[in-house]
């Protein structure tokens, strides 16, 4: 019997944003990575520096287009992109989401809020989830026997790791094991996810970062 074929995909949250307005920027264009996220992705880089990776691709955003660069200069490889790592939508795209000043405290907007299991403000968690696992499945097949960068964004991968865990989706945001530039590594045996590694390589660098407080955007 043929021993089964090892392949890690690695799926990197993007660094921190440039984001002035401190809104929930979410699919909107022209979010690009600050200095310091540029930092990060280096930092993610050169955490796996040594590894065997020979396939990189990018939801369509800037910052995770950016937060890839690194990655395909380092391993000398073109970047590929797949729309089903980008993030989720969300009524509250654009405003600002602040505690005490921001969309959630506005009445008119509490409706949206009615459900949070599907959740009724945004793309269902189950959608995410399968969308997520797909793309994750085609890095594998692509890098089959050698290892992938996926890069996407935080809620799109805290939701593909519990769906992968059998956990239910719908969570406490403020719970998400998903930092910036944080990797969140499923290591598969053939097409079945054997194992589950998560590393925070620029967690000097989110030290720094009013984002990583703050939490606006993913």
């Amino acid at each position: 019997m043929l021993s089964p074929t090892k392949t890690t995909v690695h799926v990197l949250r993007h660094g921190e944003v440039h984001n002035p307005g401190k809104i929930l920027y979410g699919r909107l264009p022209d979010f690009h990575l600050s200095e310091l996220g540029r930092q990060m992705a280096k930092a993610a880089t050169e955490a796996l520096a040594d590894r065997d990776v020979t396939y990189v691709v990018a939801s369509p955003l800037e910052r995770a287009q950016e937060t890839a660069e690194p990655f395909a200069a380092h391993f000398k490889l073109e970047t590929a992109t797949d729309t089903r790592l980008i993030e989720s939508a969300n009524f509250f795209e654009g405003k600002k989401v602040s505690v005490g000043d921001g969309a959630f405290s506005n009445p008119r907007n509490w409706w949206v809020l009615r459900d949070p299991i599907t959740p009724s403000w945004g793309e269902a968690y189950l959608q995410i989830a399968q969308r997520m696992f797909a793309a994750v499945q085609a890095a594998r097949v692509a890098a089959e026997g050698h290892e992938a960068v996926c890069v996407s964004h935080q809620l799109p991968i805290w939701t593909l790791r519990r769906y992968v865990e059998k956990k239910r989706l719908w969570h406490d945001p403020r719970r998400r094991q998903c930092g910036l530039a944080s990797l969140t590594s499923f290591v598969f045996e053939d097409a079945k996810v054997v194992g589950i590694e998560y590393a925070e390589p620029a967690a000097a660098l989110v030290a720094m970062s009013p984002s990583a407080r703050t939490a606006k955007g993913a």
